[in-house]
């Protein structure tokens, strides 16, 4: 049932919020819908994506709204995986009638909801981080790829620890296995040797045979691509438990989740797009507001909440340049709008893909992020050359 996989995403006080309005038909506002796995591996991250999108619905409201419509959030739990986002994807589309889908997903459940995309004909704003290469005439990307990821993690083990050998561990599913072989790629190209590749099922938490396995081998270095959320803090925790010390890249795990793992966290490196210190005013402002609308409550904003309130940013300036919500001219709209938001400007048109600035840091102790090196407008490569 419906109930079962949907809510208002900011409960009855947003949606009068975003009702509170002389137009009073149906008509008359834009849905947005937002399945994302409020259960399952992401449900660590899923309620500080939701919270960048209520903040951004506030915003835009409190100024007119999106061509003088208000705009009411559809929050759909796609239980982190296929079967869950099929039904989420579904009752968004065809039962809350949802303009548009803005949302950070595993690839699992955006590779299933893929097909309900195009069935209905509506725009998909994908905001997370993932293995790259997924192409569909009504998707858009505004995250980052391994294109652009993967490079600063191994240049730095490279350079830093004189890494010539490693040892890949990842859940096993998309982005696990996507992520992992183009970093095996990467590192076979610039000289060095994969010792072992190891993976569990996404929903799997046990990683004693592949910690042992990886012990056995003796690499100079450690990278894991896993599902985002759970299985980042059973892996650590249990790597840190039995005594890995190596350098750990991880290129799965976001800064609040990170944050979450306390004392395991400490030393990992990973490269991302956002990093809540970085020393810009949009994201001073944007981390003001967050803290001032849900105080106490806040969950950490990071590389896969802060997308998805640009891209709601995205769709509001690609709607207004088309003049309407219908879709066949929001979708050509979005390639040509550019958003300043908390990571600067944002514009997806490489291959319905963004350039980004990349940043590689290290936890700390205390859960917070050192920058160690910057890279601007990092290019995402050839995405989706037969899209235009």
């Amino acid at each position: 049932m419906l109930s079962k996989f949907t809510r208002l995403s900011a409960g009855a006080a947003l949606a009068a919020a975003c009702l509170a309005s002389p137009l009073t038909g149906a008509q008359d506002v834009i849905k947005i819908g937002i399945p994302v796995g409020l259960s399952g591996a992401n449900s660590v991250v899923a309620p500080s994506v939701v919270q960048s999108a209520e903040l951004a619905v506030e915003e835009i409201n409190a100024k007119g709204g999106i061509l003088g419509r208000k705009v009411v959030l559809e929050v759909a739990d796609d239980g982190s995986g296929a079967a869950g986002a099929q039904k989420a994807f579904d009752a968004l589309l065809f039962q809350k009638k949802v303009d548009a889908i803005i949302t950070m997903e595993t690839s699992a459940a955006r590779n299933a909801g893929l097909p309900i995309v195009s069935r209905a004909k509506k725009p998909f704003i994908y905001t997370s981080f993932y293995e790259g290469r997924s192409c569909n005439p009504y998707l858009y990307v505004n995250a980052w790829v391994p294109d652009q990821q993967v490079a600063p993690i191994v240049d730095y083990f490279i350079k830093k620890y004189n890494a010539k050998t490693f040892f890949l561990i990842g859940s096993d599913y998309a982005f696990g296995r996507g992520m992992l072989d183009f970093t095996r790629k990467y590192i076979q190209q610039k000289g060095g040797k994969v010792l072992g590749e190891e993976y569990l099922p996404m929903d799997g938490s046990d990683w004693t045979a592949i910690i042992g396995k990886l012990k056995a081998a003796k690499p100079d270095a450690l990278i894991t691509s896993t599902a985002g959320g759970a299985p980042n803090v059973t892996l650590t925790k249990q790597l840190r438990a039995a005594g890995v010390n190596i350098p750990y890249g991880n290129l799965a795990v976001d800064e609040g989740t990170a944050k979450s793992m306390g004392a395991d966290a400490d030393g990992i490196y990973i490269a991302a797009s956002y990093f809540t210190n970085i020393d810009a005013p949009k994201n001073k402002e944007f981390l003001a507001a967050m803290q001032k609308k849900f105080g106490a409550d806040l969950k950490t904003p990071n590389d896969l909440s802060v997308p998805e309130y640009e891209g709601v940013y995205a769709y509001k300036l690609a709607v207004e340049k088309a003049g309407t919500t219908d879709a066949a001219k929001v979708i050509p709209a979005l390639a040509d709008v550019t958003f300043d938001g908390p990571r600067g400007a944002i514009r997806m048109n490489k291959q319905r893909h963004a350039p980004l600035t990349m940043y590689l840091g290290q936890v700390q102790k205390d859960g917070s992020v050192k920058v160690l090196e910057t890279f601007k407008d990092v290019d995402p490569g050839d995405q989706c050359p037969k899209l235009k």
